[in-house]
């Protein structure tokens, strides 16, 4: 229960320590992540200081949504929008290039004028020092760049081309014939002038263009455009405003030169006719001395011009009708506009043609917002089209018979009065005759001329079906870059590279490099941690010294006791996974600690294949262990040898390398020599070879009472702590501990050691201990004015 209770203790110590754990491990990696984020930092502020600023400008515009009147009052139908806005559509036509291209053209935006840096250039947009004008063009459709130099006078050079030219002086170059005015304002040294055909600068312009709606359900369009210049993007959203305004007053009229030059066309022939009419009619008043016979047969001819009069409104209408179906039934017009109705009066064909115009506008819409022709949506379109011709069709036919009804029965009407007629003088009817005819084409010329002046006043009266809300206006402040942003995100940068380098490090590393590397992979106890030695010798361990390294591992002796249960002679086992773990150092140490307290203790080289501890004291090679193996000599008093200035601390060498040490180890002679040494020493330490290597280890592990198993850190694979776990959990090797070595422990941070059966601590260097250490660097230095040892002792106290 005691040994439990200890063990609870010493997991909740560990867990208790782990974040001051985490803090050392990666608290040496601060300096460069303080470097890591100042260099971030650095990078932002110069891309901050030299990247072009992006500045955001925006107008607002209203799209007027008006509904088809009904048909009501003349006039006032003149200034009813005849078709409802599809929002999008319009969307499509202010993004669209021909627009942009209008703009392009106003504005003159096919030459953009920058001012040259060190670094960096400047869209110098109407407050460049000159102005360059083309008299001629080589080729409108290429792009070209004319770089202009400033001599301290005023004169100029084009290209690096050595002609010094003087302002409003002509030149000529590859791409054309230009001049160049100097503005009355300062100038620098240099310039450089871009030009682009207009269809390309209108694509760079409405590329970046965004149109859209301020709410749904609204007509409000938000429009704005990030330029590098305020001033050029507010005109640019400006102009397109107003050419948008212009350009729907453009398509609207367009119906109205339709319904004109239809009319013009029908007075032009109703003229000719008209004059030849009234001609006859003098004639043949004056060939038959003709002057007043309306006293006779009034009746008879009232009745008959009323018909007549009635069948050529009808006659009319029928024209109308004809045309209109000529019109649709001509393939040129398939996807153009109807001409108006003129003289039909009928509801259902005027809201069919209504409907008819709305849907080609619509179309022409979307294909001159760059729409293809094979979009669902113009396709949608143009079967709706088709649907309508086809009613337009039929509802023309039943007109048709309609009006030839009506025509016919005022024909027999007109044919009853001229029979009547025929009682009078032959000169009176031919008169009426040719008067009725006069009267029939001056009533459909008259009603021509009206439809006319209503078409012309429509047609001035047009306005546009947009309003400009708010106009567009330049700003100062810049919306990229975003300075807060690529500040954080110089940070976030600046963080995430160390850290994702030292992720990688930690992920790739298979080595182990913390206690809960091995903790977590076995359950064997750690009995100490050594820090790394700085000293040249390998015996570190004596009566006066005071170092870190010593006080570690007298804290491992005292450690080593709830391993060994009161052994009075115990036989400690020193081994590891390979060579160049430590092993030989802890051995040599381990044996001056023990010696230390004045118990006669022996180190045992029994590395036979690679020994180190005599070179490590210092010693020459001798006689040894091999040769009592042998049988070349029984007595061990001549092998044993006694460690310099150590009274209770004696070696016996390894002796000459056999060419089997394995077999050499399994005969019978290694038992009797450790009866004899144990009659001669109070503690035997066997420095072995590694166990991952040979199976030296697991034959003297029957001589051993316990075995301190060597793991140096950043060496030992972790895998190979499986191996360990494996001796432990199978009791292949007695009492395995664990004594992790090498441990990087920077001067004044200080040390805590523990183990399952114990703990031991103490402070680090810091004028405590006496073993010399490198120089610290600024960084060491800085952590020692941190004095840690301040939150050891509140941790004492706790």
């Amino acid at each position: 229960m005691q040994d439990q209770n200890t063990t609870t203790n010493a997991n909740s110590e560990l867990w208790n320590l782990s974040v001051r754990d985490l803090f050392y491990k990666y608290v040496r990696f601060l300096p460069w992540v303080i470097i890591s984020v100042a260099l971030a930092l650095l990078v932002a502020y110069v891309y901050l200081r030299y990247a072009t600023p992006i500045y955001s400008v925006g107008g607002t515009l209203l799209i007027k949504n008006e509904a088809q009147g009904g048909r009501g009052d003349k006039f006032d139908e003149l200034f009813v929008n005849s078709r409802s806005q599809n929002i999008q559509s319009e969307v499509e036509i202010l993004k669209s290039k021909p627009l942009m291209a209008r703009v392009v053209k106003k504005l003159n935006l096919q030459f953009n004028y920058f001012a040259k840096g060190k670094i960096k250039d400047q869209n110098i947009y109407k407050t460049a020092p000159f102005v360059l004008t083309p008299l001629q063009l080589a080729d409108s459709s290429r792009s070209f760049t004319l770089k202009i130099k400033f001599a301290d006078n005023g004169s100029f050079r084009v290209n690096e081309d050595p002609l010094v030219i003087r302002s409003g002086q002509s030149f000529r170059n590859q791409y054309g014939i230009f001049t160049l005015n100097l503005k009355p304002v300062t100038f620098g040294k240099e310039y450089y002038v871009t030009y682009q055909p207009t269809i390309s600068a209108a694509a760079g312009l409405s590329g970046p263009l965004q149109v859209v709606p301020k709410s749904a359900g609204t007509g409000i369009l938000l429009i704005s455009l990030q330029t590098t210049n305020s001033q050029m993007g507010a005109d640019v959203i400006n102009v397109l405003m107003d050419e948008y305004s212009n350009y729907t007053k453009e398509i609207k009229n367009i119906t109205s030169d339709q319904m004109l030059e239809f009319i013009d066309g029908r007075i032009d022939s109703l003229s000719l006719q008209l004059d030849s009419v009234q001609q006859l009619l003098l004639n043949y008043m004056e060939k038959n001395d003709i002057v007043d016979v309306e006293s006779q047969s009034s009746g008879y001819f009232e009745k008959i011009r009323e018909s007549d009069k009635m069948i050529g409104e009808q006659q009319l209408q029928l024209m109308a009708v004809d045309g209109i179906s000529s019109y649709l039934n001509n393939k040129q017009n398939e996807y153009t506009k109807v001409p108006s109705s003129l003289t039909l009066n009928d509801a259902t064909l005027t809201e069919l043609l209504g409907g008819y115009n709305k849907l080609q506008i619509e179309r022409e819409g979307l294909l001159n917002a760059q729409v293809p022709a094979g979009n669902p949506a113009i396709i949608e379109i143009e079967s709706r089209i088709r649907l309508l011709r086809e009613k337009l069709l039929e509802n023309l036919d039943n007109i048709k018979i309609s009006y030839t009804r009506t025509i016919n029965e005022l024909t027999r009407n007109s044919a009853g009065a001229e029979s009547q007629l025929k009682l009078l003088p032959i000169k009176s009817r031919g008169f009426y005759e040719i008067k009725r005819q006069v009267d029939g084409k001056q009533a459909l010329y008259n009603i021509l001329l009206e439809k006319r002046e209503q078409t012309a006043i429509s047609k001035a009266s047009t306005i546009s079906n947009s309003q400009v809300v708010e106009y567009a206006a330049p700003t100062s402040n810049p919306v990229k870059p975003n300075r807060r942003a690529i500040q954080m995100l110089a940070i976030l940068i600046g963080l995430a590279i160390p850290s994702l380098i030292i992720f990688m490090r930690e992920v790739l590393n298979d080595k182990v490099t913390t206690r809960f590397d091995i903790e977590k992979i076995t359950a064997a106890p750690i009995l100490g941690e050594l820090g790394h030695s700085y000293s040249d010798s390998t015996l570190i361990v004596t009566k006066t010294t005071r170092s870190m390294v010593a006080e570690q591992f007298r804290i491992i002796r005292s450690n080593l006791q709830y391993i060994l249960n009161k052994n009075e002679k115990p036989v400690i086992l020193v081994t590891s996974s390979f060579s160049g773990e430590g092993k030989s150092f802890a051995s040599t140490n381990m044996g001056a600690v023990m010696a230390l307290t004045g118990k006669k203790t022996v180190i045992l080289e029994f590395d036979i294949r690679k020994p180190k501890v005599l070179s490590g004291l210092g010693m020459p090679k001798r006689a040894g262990i091999t040769n009592f193996l042998v049988g070349k000599t029984d007595n061990l008093d001549e092998l044993v040898v006694q460690v310099p200035d150590h009274d209770t601390l004696f070696v016996l060498a390894c002796g000459p390398i056999p060419p089997n040490p394995s077999e050499l180890l399994l005969g019978e002679r290694l038992k009797l020599m450790f009866d004899l040494l144990k009659e001669q020493f109070d503690v035997i330490i066997i420095d072995t070879a590694p166990v991952g290597m040979v199976s030296d280890a697991m034959t003297l592990g029957k001589q051993a009472d316990c075995t301190l198993y060597i793991v140096r850190q950043g060496h030992t694979f972790k895998k190979q702590i499986t191996m360990i776990d494996e001796f432990y959990r199978e009791n292949k090797l007695p009492k395995v501990s664990i004594i992790i070595n090498d441990i990087k422990i920077k001067p004044g941070y200080g040390y805590y050691g523990y183990g399952r059966y114990g703990y031991g601590y103490g402070y680090g260097y810091g004028g405590y201990y006496e073993e010399e250490h490198p120089p610290q660097t600024f960084f060491e230095r800085f952590l020692e004015k941190l004095d840690v040892r301040k939150w050891f002792k509140k941790k004492k106290k706790k």
